[in-house]
């Protein structure tokens, strides 16, 4: 059986059962939040607990790292739709200690679709297009820099409403321990 029909097994029973009615809650954020963090699979339950959020508090954003890397990308894009048309009035960046992004070399990820049959021709192409794909596919040395810039990434946006808290947090995946990088109050004057 493929992973995908053991989901659509699991969620005909899903249905069915009505277990979906405790997850039940609107499109608005109740703690007026917006969080960008990294898809790493351990914080995809202890990164909401260790926060004390549940279904329905907040707009979480994933990606590799956590990292804003264009101010016009689909990640600020989602920021600033949260902020205008969800009624989030807060953003906060989290990155995590033990990251795959941290050290991570474009040289490998090109390496490893090598090897996957992606031919390096297709690479040229993408460098062709414009795309610088060792910066691209490049990481982060800290994981308190990376947060840091990606904080400075949504304040310095030009469509940003004035005084929105930008905080910036990393976690511990073992422990659920937030560390503060960067409080946002401090910069709105707001606490």
């Amino acid at each position: 059986m493929t992973i995908l029909q053991t989901i659509l097994d699991y969620n005909e029973t899903f249905v069915k059962e009505k277990k979906y009615e405790e997850y039940q809650t609107t499109k608005f954020p109740n703690k007026k939040l917006v969080i960008l963090s990294c898809m790493d699979t351990r914080l995809t339950e202890l990164l909401p607990r260790a926060m004390n959020l549940k279904n329905g508090d907040a707009k979480i954003i994933k990606n590799a790292g956590a990292i804003i890397s264009h101010p016009f990308g689909s990640i600020m894009r989602s920021i600033i739709v949260a902020l205008y048309e969800l009624q989030a009035q807060e953003v906060c960046i989290i990155g995590h200690h033990g990251c795959g992004m941290a050290g991570l070399e474009s040289n490998s990820v090109l390496s490893k679709a090598e090897d996957r049959g992606v031919s390096m021709e297709k690479v040229e192409t993408v460098a062709f297009a414009g795309i610088n794909v060792n910066e691209w596919l490049k990481g982060f040395s800290k994981v308190e820099e990376s947060v840091m810039h990606s904080v400075e990434m949504v304040k310095k946006h030009p469509l940003l409403p004035p005084n929105t808290p930008v905080h910036g947090l990393v976690i511990c995946p073992e422990t659920g321990k937030l560390d503060t990088v960067v409080d946002g109050y401090d910069f709105t004057g707001e606490k």
